[in-house]
């Protein structure tokens, strides 16, 4: 463990290089959480192999993903609006604010998706595609000028007071997310497993704040997309964030234990126990849905006498349908 001084008023320059201590990639409880989280994962790609079309969890889950994600930045809305704006395009032009930065979100996860796809590296371009997504702007990583600083919510004890601020000045931001993307990318010098990997970098993408905005937003996307980098995920549907907003306090009191202590152990361990039972919900959540097709089907065919496997099909390939998804 590597304390490093800190002072939640000044900008946290002191911010220590990746990697870690190799104290972690040999700590035998996080390795052993290690073991039982990989094999979740790896269950969710065997799991979803066994859909007939995997976007009828690919549409939902990254809805999901993207709604719940928003919600932690105290952006709400319902899913009913929310579905009723993706299957019918003039809905979506007459949604509200809330509902269009979600489907940003959505947006923003399968163009990062899509991107490392053809580059097949996570790169700094990428990260301000997402980012530029989510917030629908040009900007790029924060100007030193810029006073960022995190603030308690209004909700809180002791709401308005500073509890961090990110580092601040001439190239330190850059240099510091160039040391992230070297730590994801370069398996030679940084042989971590790349699950661990993704743990460490959530903190510090957090740490390093890169946007004056949308921060939180594009780090949950990353870790999607880092996952499917590294062929742990064939696809991302890893519904993280409804973890992280039910054990909120816990997310919120382990980023700042590696902060202030330089805790990396519990932080990795409480990561690697949200991708471990995200991955048991996901299964669950895929035989439900097997389960309700077959059920859906029989009865369909019982009562109306043009009903198909397709159309079934049709109808939970999305999570809102219309007549316009059934013409065939």
């Amino acid at each position: 463990m590597t304390k490093t001084k800190f002072d939640r008023n000044s900008p946290f320059n002191d911010l220590p290089l990746l990697p870690p201590s190799t104290e972690i990639d040999n700590d035998s409880d996080i390795l052993k959480k290690l073991v039982s989280a990989s094999r979740a994962l790896a269950s969710v790609n065997i799991n979803v192999m066994r859909l007939p079309n995997p976007n009828m969890l690919i549409n939902t889950i990254a809805l999901q993903e993207a709604k719940t994600s928003t919600e932690i930045e105290n952006i709400f809305t319902t899913e009913d609006e929310l579905y009723k704006a993706v299957s019918d395009n003039k809905s979506e032009e007459r949604s509200d604010f809330a509902v269009k930065e979600v489907l940003r979100y959505r947006e923003a996860l399968w163009a990062g998706y899509r991107e490392m796809n053809e580059t097949k590296i996570l790169n700094l371009q990428s990260v301000l595609s997402i980012f530029r997504q989510i917030k629908n702007t040009t900007a790029g990583i924060r100007p030193p000028q810029a006073n960022v600083v995190i603030k308690r919510g209004q909700s809180e004890l002791r709401p308005g007071e500073v509890i961090y601020t990110p580092p601040r000045g001439n190239e330190i931001v850059e240099g510091l997310m160039e040391n992230l993307l070297s730590y994801l990318n370069d398996h030679e010098n940084y042989p971590t497993d790349p699950l661990i990997k993704t743990c460490v970098a959530h903190y510090q993408f957090e740490a390093i704040h890169p946007f004056q905005d949308g921060n939180g937003r594009t780090g949950r996307i990353i870790n999607l997309i880092y996952l499917v980098q590294s062929r742990l995920l064939y696809q991302p549907v890893l519904y993280l964030s409804k973890y992280i907003i039910i054990h909120r306090s816990d997310y919120y009191y382990n980023l700042s234990a590696v902060t202030q202590q330089g805790s990396w152990k519990k932080w990795i361990l409480f990561m690697l126990d949200a991708i471990e039972n995200t991955s048991t919900m996901t299964n669950i959540q895929i035989n439900n849905i097997l389960d309700q097709m077959d059920s859906t089907l029989n009865y369909g065919k019982s009562k109306i006498k043009w009903y198909t496997k397709e159309v079934n099909e049709a109808i939970f390939s999305q999570p809102y349908i219309n007549p316009r998804l059934l013409e065939m």
